[in-house]
């Protein structure tokens, strides 16, 4: 009897220590955790996806990060609290952090005697820092293939498709808050086919009615272009979200500017094979 009593006083003793955990404690948790969810509060992890081999002997080491806030995003200038190591603490890395997963955002070139040394990424954001190692261990070699994809699917060198050109029109000065039309121009090479969304199957109604999913096949997936701030000072706001599908060779969008200084912003293109090709634009931005 004694024994019993003890056991659940034991077991409600752990459940009041879990529910009364603080916000500080929980945060501390693996971020696989799926139930625990944070707008903001959150620290920015760097990631080390894998290194890519040159031609000239030198290795490029491919950085990602993940803002573990759902909501939260941050500039942060490179120095103390956004920094590479070894060499200048500004190795070219991402300035303003997006929320969730981003992948494959910037490249360490390191010489072809880099040999068991490390590439550090140390970021502080939050009270919190984090730091992504990078090495050339044989398992975390990677391809250009690899990162045109995102990570996805690689069906092999011997595959006919080639990733889509990009070209930016050319940009004047901007001023805060005020929306400045971004024109991409993207040339591909067909491959392959653009898929057309297979129809969606109709919901019987039930008794009392229902929602009818639309059975209507949708438009052809083709070419899309897709924007995001890299090094910028504040906060960038597109008027698309998401993809831009091309049309007539061109996708189109604006952006407004939070605040005056030098932004560099990322416009992909991608085709319906899900290779990506890169390319950066620089606007000054003026009160």
């Amino acid at each position: 009897m004694n024994g019993r009593v003890i056991s659940v006083l034991s077991s409600a003793l752990l459940v009041s220590l879990h529910v009364h955990r603080t916000e500080a404690q929980v945060s501390q948790l693996p971020t696989e955790v799926a139930a625990i969810r944070f707008n903001s509060g959150q620290s920015v992890v760097p990631y080390f996806e894998g290194w890519i081999p040159k031609p000239d002997g030198t290795f490029d080491m491919v950085f990602g990060y993940f803002n573990r806030n759902f909501k939260e995003e941050f500039a942060i200038p490179a120095g103390p609290d956004n920094k590479v190591e070894p060499g200048p603490v500004d190795g070219g890395q991402p300035t303003y952090f997006l929320a969730r997963r981003q992948r494959y955002a910037f490249r360490v070139r390191v010489p072809k005697d880099f040999g068991k040394q490390e590439v550090v990424w140390t970021i502080t954001s939050n009270g919190r820092t984090e730091k992504g190692y990078g090495n050339l261990i044989p398992a975390q070699e990677i391809t250009e293939r690899v990162v045109m994809t995102n990570g996805n699917f690689n069906p092999g060198l011997d595959d006919p498709n080639q990733a889509p050109s990009i070209t930016i029109a050319p940009l004047r000065s901007a001023t805060v808050d005020t929306p400045v039309t971004l024109t991409a121009t993207v040339a591909d090479d067909g491959l392959p086919k653009p898929r057309v969304r297979a129809p969606q199957p109709t919901a019987p109604a039930g008794p009392f009615g229902g929602q009818i999913n639309s059975s209507a096949a949708g438009p052809p997936r083709g070419l899309t272009v897709s924007w995001l701030p890299y090094r910028t000072p504040g906060k960038v706001t597109f008027s698309h979200t998401g993809t831009i599908p091309v049309a007539n060779g061109q996708a189109t969008t604006t952006a407004r500017f939070a605040s005056p200084g030098t932004y560099t912003l990322i416009a992909s293109a991608t085709d319906p094979g899900r290779l990506s090709t890169r390319t950066e634009v620089t606007v000054t931005v003026t009160r």
